[in-house]
């Protein structure tokens, strides 16, 4: 009989005790938005801030309505303007280039290496085509940060980071998020804490901080947060900035401090299961693993491995026959956007010159998620039916 998986890849952990009950004490108060306080009360969201900036090393922290939001605050706030170019990933997912879009700037795309990161020949070639690179680390891999900011500080780009997949990751030793003039990261459902949607953004740079938190939308109220400059770096930006309301909450920000307590427990889960998954898989034949360099400390919330040079029918037929299985796996490979996954190409709203480079490495790009409602067990049934699936196809397709 052919084994089948019955596990839910959508299905998270549940939300802990200890953040379901501040998130109760919370509601009782009536007190939800974070400067709805009562004297003398600092307030879930100002005290969650200043947990994730001592958590990330950073001097300022802001909480926001949603990792998106977060990446076109900063860009905002770093002086992005209308008209703009913007350096960006290829290989990323649509709110990133959209964050760039909505503020009426162009992305201009980089392309992707076989390891799943940015090109960084490609960068050093496209440096003087904009003032602002936004890094996707996508999918949860970091590139060579160390040549990344030499080539960014070389030409005068300013680095907003994109954490969405690496809040607990780091390179080198320093966290995702700490080399650039901004890190962004989301808290929505299939990140590494669970508010359903929300973001944060970090800096240690005063002016951009100050921004930022106006125009989260914090009216004259920016006294009360706890993780940001001092009243002289608002003094100096206050008239001429923007509120563009997108604020966190005191009733998300209450979900999430527990879940930062256990952060990196919950990414040595993670690692535990894609370490499974990857022994799994190794040895496929047609199927290469995306080699992780010593320096990158990742976690492995999902996996990506690449069909490099298959046909799309012959991918086609390994996403079907594993999910005839119970195994959904997702392609970035597909002309079409496909729920959450989509590729350069297909947003239009930006002009793009051929990159065939990058498009024959999309085409090989296959993802799965790692729910920790996986056990281990789970994660290697999963990997035996996709190494069992992926075999069938590839014999096929390269009789002897």
């Amino acid at each position: 009989m052919t084994e089948i998986f019955t596990g839910n890849f959508t299905q998270q952990e549940p939300i802990p005790e200890e953040a379901i009950e501040a998130a109760v004490a919370v509601m009782r108060s009536g007190r939800l938005h974070r400067y709805n306080t009562a004297p003398g009360e600092a307030g879930e969201t100002a005290l969650l801030e200043q947990d994730f900036a001592a958590l990330t090393g950073a001097r300022h922290a802001l909480a926001l309505c949603s990792g998106g939001h977060a990446i076109s605050t900063a860009l905002r706030a770093v002086g992005v303007q209308p008209g703009d170019r913007v350096l960006t990933n290829a290989f990323t997912l649509a709110p990133v280039p959209g964050a760039i879009a909505a503020l009426g700037a162009e992305p201009v795309y980089v392309g992707v290496t076989e390891g799943l990161v940015i090109d960084l020949d490609d960068l050093a070639a496209r440096a003087d085509q904009a003032d602002v690179l936004l890094l996707s680390h996508m999918r949860g891999h970091i590139c060579d940060m160390d040549r990344l900011m030499a080539i960014c500080d070389g030409a005068g780009l300013i680095v907003v980071e994109d954490c969405a997949h690496t809040m607990g990751a780091t390179w080198d030793g320093t966290p995702s998020g700490r080399h650039g003039r901004v890190g962004c990261y989301s808290t929505q459902t299939y990140k590494h804490v669970n508010s359903g949607e929300g973001g944060f953004l970090i800096t240690d740079d005063d002016a951009v901080a100050a921004r930022a938190v106006i125009l989260s939308g914090s009216y004259m109220l920016y006294d009360r947060h706890l993780a940001a400059p001092g009243p002289e770096a608002f003094e100096a930006v206050k008239y001429d900035t923007p509120n563009i309301s997108g604020r966190m909450d005191n009733l998300r920000a209450a979900i999430l401090r527990p879940q930062l307590r256990r952060l990196d427990a919950q990414c040595a889960a993670w690692n535990a299961r894609y370490e499974v998954v990857e022994a799994g898989l190794r040895g496929t034949p047609g199927l290469t693993l995306i080699d992780r360099p010593a320096r990158e400390h990742f976690v492995g919330s999902s996996i990506q491995v690449l069909l490099m040079d298959w046909s799309t029918a012959a991918i086609g037929q390994v996403l079907s026959r594993c999910k005839a299985r119970g195994v959904e796996l997702k392609w970035f490979g597909d002309a079409e956007p496909q729920g959450y996954t989509s590729r350069y190409d297909s947003w239009r709203y930006a002009a793009h010159p051929p990159m065939p480079g990058s498009d024959r490495i999309l085409q090989g790009i296959v993802d799965m998620r790692l729910p920790l409602t996986f056990s281990l067990e789970d994660c290697a049934q999963v990997a035996g039916i996709i190494r069992a699936e992926v075999g069938a196809v590839w014999q096929a397709s390269n009789p002897a």
